[in-house]
C-alpha cells in the first residue's frame, strides 16, 4: 500500500513529467521543422556555447545533457559530421577529449535559439492554462535565476 506521502510524490513526478513531455513534444517539432534539429542536439550546442570558451570535456558534456556517455559520443559524432562540433584532445591531459562549436555550429545554434525560446514560452503558457499543470509553472517562474553551469 502507497501511503499518503509517497503517493503526493509520485503525482508531483507524474506532473512533472507530462509538463516535460507537453514541452519537449512541442520543441522537438519545432526544431526540427525550421533547423533540422532534435532538442538534443540543440542542447548539446546551447550547453556549449554558454561556457567559457566554448568547450567541454566529453564527460562534463554527458552530465550537462543528461545522457549517457555512449549516447553523448553518437550525438557529438552526428553533430561534428554535419560540421557542427569538433573535437580535440585536451593540451594538458591527452586522455581527456574535448568538444567545442564550430563557427556553423553557433551560427545554427544563434537561429535556432529563437525558435526555442518562443516554443518554450508558448508551450508554458498552454500549459498554465490547464489547472494540473498550471501549479507547476507558477513554481518554475518562482525559481531564482543561476549562472549557467554544467551540472
Amino acid at each position: 500500500m502507497v501511503r499518503g506521502e509517497d503517493e503526493h510524490d509520485q503525482q508531483g513526478w507524474r506532473t512533472l513529467a507530462a509538463l516535460h513531455a507537453r514541452i519537449e513534444d512541442a520543441l522537438e517539432r519545432a526544431l526540427a521543422q525550421q533547423h533540422e534539429l532534435s532538442v538534443s542536439e540543440y542542447t548539446v550546442l546551447d550547453v556549449l556555447a554558454r561556457q567559457d570558451g566554448f568547450h567541454l570535456r566529453m564527460n562534463q558534456l554527458s552530465n550537462a545533457v543528461v545522457l549517457s556517455q555512449s549516447a553523448t559520443t553518437r550525438l557529438v559524432s552526428r553533430l561534428e559530421d554535419r560540421g557542427l562540433l569538433q573535437r580535440y584532445l585536451c593540451p594538458t591531459d591527452r586522455r581527456g577529449i574535448y568538444t567545442e562549436v564550430t563557427a556553423p555550429g553557433k551560427e545554427l545554434l544563434a537561429a535556432a535559439r529563437p525558435t526555442h525560446d518562443a516554443v518554450l514560452t508558448e508551450a508554458l503558457a498552454a500549459a498554465e492554462e490547464l489547472p494540473e499543470l498550471a501549479p507547476l509553472v507558477a513554481a518554475l517562474g518562482k525559481l531564482p535565476r543561476l549562472p549557467h553551469f554544467v551540472l
